[in-house]
């Protein structure tokens, strides 16, 4: 087969934007911002990487929305002042000089926050698991405080904001982070949630939170510029986390996302095994619901770097395009070496660990530590 015939490569027309190929770098933390949440020089180069790499599209790393309670861990970056938005800019602008459009994922911690000891979530539920090490996290979670109604409020508006930064900053749109366990999510999780009011119980009432930023920021932001949200079963302290209802809960929630109606829905499996993470007892993937159900533009994620699986996804129409994480990671020019027939620099867990910095990586690869393959 011709490789640039592959599903991988071919265009996608989106109204307002034309994506090259079908290929999306998915949001990685990197740990790698000043002190003050501002983007730095060595955060422009690493995204420009990919951009110029043959990645079509870029989603960035979560930015806090926030300086309450959204912190997810040290040297994260944010999106709550001008100041951030300037420094994120010149990033911004190196992407695009490369022909990729770029997201700004917008995140808030909620329980799952690495390094603080003040959360804030749906209810006072202690998360299970232990703190990851490598994003400056130690010891267990703490137990969060349970939001009152102000605090809900005050955490909508953050994201109202972060998305005027972002749009501000120049970027092409926004994600919302609902997904890996994070506060979003935690709304959404039925274990997570057992509140009695307008925001607990039903699909409906714990998707609200979610909607009604969505439909804050497009009434604020033009036409072309993308809100998408991501989702996942699986969260980061428990990635074999599914939904006790499979198949008939993510039903519920798509219908929600459909009401919503977001740009696009990036359908996350933290595993990286799609078809293990992915799919329900009745045959479907979730992917693939959400592509039926709200007929919006499905990004999906779970060791999209295979191209036996990457050809099933777009060919069995689960989604449009692949968001790709550590292989991308290991190699920024990951697309360019498929179409050149020459073999990427593979994925080595010491990229990220004993921390998951832009600079620790980049000294890993240049150590010989790991095979080129």
């Amino acid at each position: 087969m011709d490789i640039t015939k592959h599903p991988i490569f071919q265009p996608l027309q989106w109204p307002g934007h034309s994506l090259k190929n079908r290929l999306v770098i998915a949001p990685m933390s990197r740990v790698s911002a000043t002190s003050e949440g501002l983007a730095t020089a060595e955060m422009g180069n690493y995204y420009a990487a990919f951009a110029k790499g043959g990645f079509s599209m870029i989603i960035t790393e979560g930015n806090y929305t926030d300086e309450i309670a959204s912190k997810g861990y040290p040297h994260q970056p944010g999106l709550i002042s001008s100041v951030h938005a300037a420094a994120w800019k010149p990033v911004v602008e190196q992407v695009k000089t490369h022909g990729a459009i770029i997201i700004a994922q917008l995140m808030h911690a909620g329980a799952l926050s690495q390094y603080s000891q003040d959360t804030l979530a749906p209810s006072a539920i202690q998360p299970g698991g232990v703190k990851m090490a490598q994003y400056g996290g130690t010891g267990a979670y703490p137990f969060p405080k349970a939001m009152s109604l102000e605090d809900i409020n005050t955490v909508k508006n953050g994201f109202v904001n972060a998305a005027t930064g972002a749009l501000e900053a120049g970027f092409d749109g926004v994600e919302l982070h609902i997904a890996n366990g994070y506060l979003l999510d935690q709304f959404l999780t039925p274990e997570l949630n057992i509140r009695e009011d307008q925001y607990g119980g039903s699909t409906s009432n714990r998707f609200r939170i979610a909607t009604e930023i969505i439909q804050a920021i497009r009434a604020i932001v033009p036409a072309h510029f993308l809100i998408g949200i991501r989702l996942s079963e699986g969260k980061v302290n428990d990635l074999k986390y599914r939904w006790k209802d499979g198949a008939a809960m993510a039903v519920e929630v798509l219908e929600e996302a459909r009401k919503a109606a977001p740009d696009f829905i990036h359908i996350a499996v933290q595993s990286g095994e799609w078809e293990r993470d992915s799919f329900y007892s009745n045959g479907t993937s979730y992917a693939a619901l959400a592509k039926q159900i709200t007929g919006k533009v499905i990004i999906a994620n779970g060791g999209m770097h295979q191209l036996t699986r990457a050809t099933r996804v777009i060919e069995e129409s689960h989604a449009d395009l692949l968001s790709i994480g550590k292989a991308a990671l290991a190699d920024p020019a990951w697309p360019s070496h498929i179409l050149n027939g020459t073999s990427p620099l593979a994925f080595h867990p010491d990229m990220l660990w004993p921390e998951a910095t832009i600079r620790h990586t980049n000294q890993v690869i240049k150590s010989n530590h790991i095979n080129i393959s």
